[in-house]
């Protein structure tokens, strides 16, 4: 249905959303617009529950692209929830994609979801899907009926009529106001931090990004695995902006993991290795699990700075709580350089802090020391304690984000006395809430 297009916001890309009942297909059309696999695609109906916002280009023309999860009109809360979000893209969209499979016909949803956006002042383009060949063209014409203007027949798993689809969709687009210069884009810097919140499924971590982010921008709902795909908004604060990035909750080992959930671990998992620093969650109401600490293993692995979080702190009592904080100390020593706070997502209990927190890790992550200084705390370390194994000749500081050491000895150097060293570098020159990494280099004879 050929409507005019919604303008665009200064500085903006045009805002595309894909819409339909769920399992029809939308995911496959994002991954094949956006020429990648970025959005999670299985079969089971309801992968898909977050909004995912995705850049796209095509004959030229650049427009940000929103796959949706499924709309329903009824279902219980966590399919109002997911249904919520997509009247939301359809809101905020210039133009609409709205996605029907054409091996079923138009069901009632189809009917109901057409009836929604028969009321905006959308542009909105039908596909048909899962037409695999010439034969079976006609079986798209049956949407003519909804009322949105001729069907564009395509088979997104497969590529066939996508092309056509898209030239008539930028060709509807306002024009496009965004900046030449994508280095002007904050979303864009790599200057700018980003932040990964992990943690088990159901801990509560799409109710503290959607506190951090002041917008319901993530499903949240009792059930586990709500989220399924990694999110992320940009958040401008008095110290800066800040990308915080949601992730889908790990539960088990990527080997053991199948289907979506397996997908979700990955994109997890890649969140995390590029993110810049993490946000742990755990819910303290179940105390340290040993899925937590799995979990802490693979974020310290990361090498970035992170903040423990203990969420729901507000449902234990005393006792409770001295028990949760001794655990924690037990079980995660190796992050005990990491700062720990004790929130309520929920309440906003204890979050105020978490940005100060987040600024002295970044502060840290980024400190650089003279040579000499670091060399002058070496000799006294050495002088107090002397190693058992080799000695240390020379040491400077290669690298920041994470700090690095590359230390020039006689002989190798047993961890032990590592770690005594990075405790005296640590606190001589406050490097605090970072991790620190060093390299031993034996003397060439």
């Amino acid at each position: 249905m050929k409507r005019p297009a919604a303008a665009a916001a200064p500085g903006s890309l045009p805002l595309v959303a894909v819409v339909g009942r769920p399992n029809v297909g939308k995911s496959t059309l994002v991954n094949r617009i956006v020429g990648r696999r970025e959005a999670i695609v299985e079969e089971t109906p309801g992968v898909t529950r977050d909004r995912k916002f995705l850049d796209a280009e095509w004959a030229g023309r650049d427009f940000t692209i929103v796959d949706t999860g499924g709309w329903l009109a009824g279902g219980g809360s966590l399919d109002r929830q997911v249904s919520a979000q997509s009247e939301r893209a359809i809101r905020e969209a210039a133009a609409i994609l709205l996605v029907v499979d054409s091996t079923v016909g138009i069901t009632d949803d189809d009917a109901k979801v057409a009836n929604l956006l028969r009321r905006t002042d959308r542009t909105v383009i039908v596909v048909a899907n899962k037409i695999d060949g010439d034969s079976r063209e006609s079986d798209g014409w049956v949407f003519a009926h909804l009322g949105l203007g001729d069907p564009f027949p395509v088979s997104a798993i497969h590529g066939r009529g996508t092309g056509d689809m898209l030239d008539a969709l930028v060709k509807l687009l306002p024009v496009d106001e965004a900046p030449d210069d994508p280095a002007g884009d904050p979303a864009l810097d790599p200057a700018v931090p980003s932040v990964v919140i992990v943690g088990r499924p159901n801990v509560g971590k799409s109710t503290l990004f959607n506190r951090l982010i002041g917008d319901e921008r993530s499903v949240v709902h009792d059930l586990p695995g709500t989220t399924r795909d990694s999110i992320d908004t940009l958040v401008s604060t008095p110290d800066g902006d800040i990308r915080f990035v949601d992730t889908a909750g790990m539960r088990r080992r990527g080997k053991e993991a199948e289907g979506a959930e397996y997908y979700s671990l990955v994109r997890a998992l890649q969140s995390l290795d590029r993110a810049q620093f993490a946000l742990l969650v755990m819910d303290a109401s179940e105390g340290i699990t040993r899925q937590d600490q799995r979990l802490a293993e693979r974020v310290d692995a990361a090498g970035g700075p992170v903040v423990l979080l203990l969420n729901k702190w507000e449902l234990l009592d005393a006792e409770r709580r001295a028990t949760v904080t001794a655990d924690l100390e037990d079980r995660l020593g190796f992050l005990a350089y990491a700062p720990v706070l004790k929130i309520s997502a929920r309440t906003g209990l204890g979050v105020h802090k978490l940005y100060p927190a987040l600024q002295e890790s970044m502060a840290a992550s980024r400190r650089r020391v003279s040579t000499g200084e670091l060399n002058r705390v070496l000799a006294e370390a050495q002088a107090s304690h002397q190693s058992p194994g080799g000695r240390i000749l020379y040491a400077t500081q290669g690298a920041t984000e994470p700090p690095t050491f590359t230390l020039f000895a006689t002989k190798a150097v047993p961890a032990p006395y590592l770690r005594y060293l990075e405790r005296r570098i640590r606190e001589h020159f406050g490097f605090g809430p970072t991790p620190l990494v060093f390299r031993v280099r034996r003397r060439s004879n």
